[in-house]
């Protein structure tokens, strides 16, 4: 009987190490994994590191070529521009919703993530980290359990991308200012304001990761 949950553990272990190598670029992308090595890396057997592999691909993490090989799938322009699409749609949604039912407690608290943010600015990583708080947050108080579900799954397949998106100092400031007038406009219960102002950033966010991933392509060719 112990046995089942010890396997289970493993796969959830194995799972979100790849996940997390993943997502933050450590596994590169177009990378191949070779099951032997990363089981030994692991120090995990080769069972739940398949098991966390068929979840990943289900996600959409991996790949699965038809020669039997698994790879990291490459970043792609095209994939990005349609994530950003489908986050643009949500993200207004939800600073709608928010904004008919944010408390004077909730304004405080987003208030209190923008200082941290604006705190932060400087360091792309905190930056970021403050940038995602504010976002969820917002999702929790618009309280439509469908969207933050689909919100968090698209969020996760965007965890690549997000470093694109906040590389420069410029880019930080502009989000700062952004979340700001965001943040003002779910205060003052203009839903119409806050919707547009939501999707407006997260495309501006695109572009910036888009630009971003173009300059590096030329630099590499």
């Amino acid at each position: 009987m112990p046995e089942t949950p010890a396997r289970n553990t493993g796969a959830h272990y194995v799972y979100a190490e790849l996940k997390r190598r993943i997502l933050s670029l450590e596994l590169k992308p177009g990378e191949r994994l070779y099951e032997p090595a990363m089981a030994s890396a692991l120090q995990v057997s080769r069972t739940p590191l398949r098991e966390a592999i068929r979840r990943l691909i289900s996600e959409s993490l991996l790949e699965q070529q038809p020669t039997g090989g698994v790879l990291v799938p490459a970043l792609d322009e095209a994939a990005i521009s349609e994530l950003y699409e489908v986050r643009a749609a949500m993200e207004s949604l939800m600073a709608r919703n928010a904004c008919l039912k944010a408390t004077p407690a909730d304004i405080e608290d987003l208030q209190g993530i923008l200082e941290r943010n604006a705190a932060m600015v400087k360091f792309a990583d905190d930056a970021m980290q403050q940038g995602m708080a504010l976002h969820a947050r917002i999702a929790m108080i618009a309280g439509n359990s469908w969207a933050r579900r689909f919100h968090g799954q698209i969020s996760s397949q965007m965890e690549r991308y997000r470093h694109f998106t906040n590389s420069t100092q410029e880019r930080r400031d502009q989000a700062l200012a952004q979340h700001r007038i965001l943040v003002a406009a779910l205060a003052g219960g203009d839903p119409d304001k806050a919707a547009k102002i939501a999707f407006d950033h997260v495309m501006g966010a695109r572009d910036a990761a888009v630009r971003a991933m173009s300059g590096n392509s030329a630099a590499g060719s």
